[in-house]
């Protein structure tokens, strides 16, 4: 992990890098096409979106204001729990394509665990990735549990599952499981949505560093293996979020965070949800 396009090597020799931007609850307009290109253009490659955001068709002018190869580039959608079925994911799977403006993602995954729908909705995301429409395929918010009912169905296991996670939600449990099955774990709300900033004993740790609570917390991501996806609409933000190469915390403080854990959650309960 040298610096922003530092990438993990997923379960299928694909590669994936170790830090991107998320786009969570950014409205589609000229601001997040204008956020996407900026972090592009600061070297960021990574780029995560979802069709419940819906924001992919400013995710996709962001990437071609850009102009950098899309071969460059590593881009993630999510298909929602009301398209979770075979014919019904392809179907959505052709409207983010044609949103962003892309010919293929690089990551596609099911966004939650919806009971009774999820196999279904793998067999079509099984087929993506044998048309090479998708470069690799993976989940959100999936528990061991569910992980072990999909993998049960599979043809191909998941490459990904990408979790809420962050220092006051460790989910070991979760990572050990895909540890053991070579899944990358990757992190959506790693600042768990600005709580963790102003956190004493975080702010101690980053004055030792002279680094930023937030570099701090992202670094202990990748550190633990963890990709990540911070979000920020502030070009000064997305460029701090990728200052986390230059220094490594050491193993006294990253069990120092890791003991902030609550299993607190600022998200859903991939166990107890209701939408759909």
């Amino acid at each position: 992990m040298k610096n922003l396009q530092s990438t993990t090597t997923l379960s299928n020799g694909v590669e994936m890098p170790w830090l991107g931007l998320g786009v969570f609850k950014v409205k589609e307009g000229s601001e997040l096409v204008n956020v996407v290109k900026t972090a592009i253009e600061h070297g960021y490659r990574s780029i995560d979106t979802a069709a419940i955001y819906d924001n992919e068709s400013s995710v996709g002018k962001g990437i071609q204001a850009a102009q950098v190869d899309r071969k460059e580039l590593f881009v993630t959608s999510k298909v929602w729990n009301s398209d979770l079925g075979y014919e019904k994911t392809l179907a959505a799977f052709d409207e983010s394509i044609t949103k962003l403006g892309l010919d293929y993602l690089d990551l596609y995954l099911i966004h939650w665990p919806v009971e009774g729908k999820f196999i279904e909705a793998w067999r079509a995301l099984e087929t993506l990735y044998e048309e090479g429409k998708a470069r690799a395929i993976g989940v959100s918010n999936f528990q061991p549990h569910h992980l072990e009912e999909l993998m049960k169905h599979a043809k191909i296991k998941p490459m990904v599952n990408q979790v809420e996670y962050h220092p006051r939600l460790t989910q070991k449990e979760v990572q050990a499981f895909c540890q053991k099955h070579d899944i990358q774990l990757e992190a959506w709300s790693p600042l768990m949505q600005g709580e963790l900033l102003d956190n004493e004993e975080l702010q101690e740790i980053a004055d030792h560093y002279k680094k930023t609570v937030a570099q701090v917390i992202l670094r202990w991501d990748l550190q633990n293996g963890v990709v990540t996806i911070p979000k920020s609409t502030k070009a000064h933000r997305i460029a701090e979020n990728a200052d986390v190469f230059d220094f490594e915390l050491t193993s006294e403080d990253m069990e120092r965070i890791d003991k902030l854990n609550q299993d607190h959650r600022v998200g859903p309960d991939p166990d107890n949800f209701d939408f759909s």
